[in-house]
């Protein structure tokens, strides 16, 4: 198994990065990748057709968050460039019409092993009205006393005919930021978003450090793959 550590020196540097891994799956070898990508709001195709998208693009970089689109659908996440982590993790495919629900039930689980290594006990699924909703997101308690469950993990997946990429965004901590611009950009877009929906892992009572969060999700995510080497990407985190 190949690992990936580090980012590129921007955004679309980084984003190249990642590609990678599909290339690396495709020659028959899986690999991962967890890292904390440049500060961004990453915008999914749906978005860039609503009225609202150039309006929602102008209140993020209002808020210091430069608005970015990305190639895949969902809608927009938020990346605070210094505790926000991703993940992925590409693998080869035979056929690329099966094995869809089997990647995202292995991916979810070993996320689920890396959450609960940090102390933390999630849950499938999210709350209403959560930011970039899909099938497969994992939810933790909120650590206050409304113990309400807030959603911390959302999960993709692209499958090519040679290889298929699980991949997603941890929030662990900086909580009321991203709730913040994620509430702004979703009322420009008119796409309803309960800013109480927005989780961390630290909010949940688990570490605030995105270095040991980063450390946990690798460590899942490479399993009991019985060799691995690592690879650096640019001088990043």
């Amino acid at each position: 198994m190949r690992v990936f550590r580090g980012r590129a020196g921007s955004i679309a540097a980084d984003r190249d990065a990642s590609q990678r891994l599909l290339s690396v799956a495709a020659d028959g070898e899986p690999a991962v990748r967890v890292w904390r990508p440049h500060r961004q709001i990453a915008f999914g195709r749906r978005d860039a057709r609503l009225e609202g998208y150039d309006r929602a693009r102008e209140r993020a970089d209002e808020r210091g968050f430069p608005p970015v689109e990305r190639g895949v659908g969902g809608r927009a996440v938020a990346y605070d460039g210094t505790t926000t982590l991703a993940f992925a993790r590409a693998e080869p495919v035979a056929d690329f019409r099966t094995g869809s629900t089997e990647r995202y039930d292995r991916a979810s689980a070993a996320l689920e092993r890396a959450l609960r290594t940090l102390g933390l006990e999630p849950h499938r699924g999210e709350p209403d009205d959560s930011f970039c909703p899909g099938t497969h997101s994992l939810s933790v308690a909120a650590a206050s006393a409304d113990g309400r469950q807030r959603k911390v993990v959302g999960i993709a997946q692209r499958v090519r005919s040679d290889a298929a990429l699980v991949a997603g965004i941890v929030l662990v901590a900086a909580r009321e930021e991203l709730a913040d611009v994620l509430e702004r950009v979703y009322d420009a877009l008119a796409v309803p978003l309960d800013p109480a929906s927005v989780g961390t892992v630290a909010a949940a009572g688990g570490p605030s450090d995105p270095d040991a969060v980063r450390t946990a999700l690798e460590e899942a995510l490479i399993g009991d793959a019985n060799e691995v080497s690592i690879e650096r990407i640019g001088g990043g985190r």
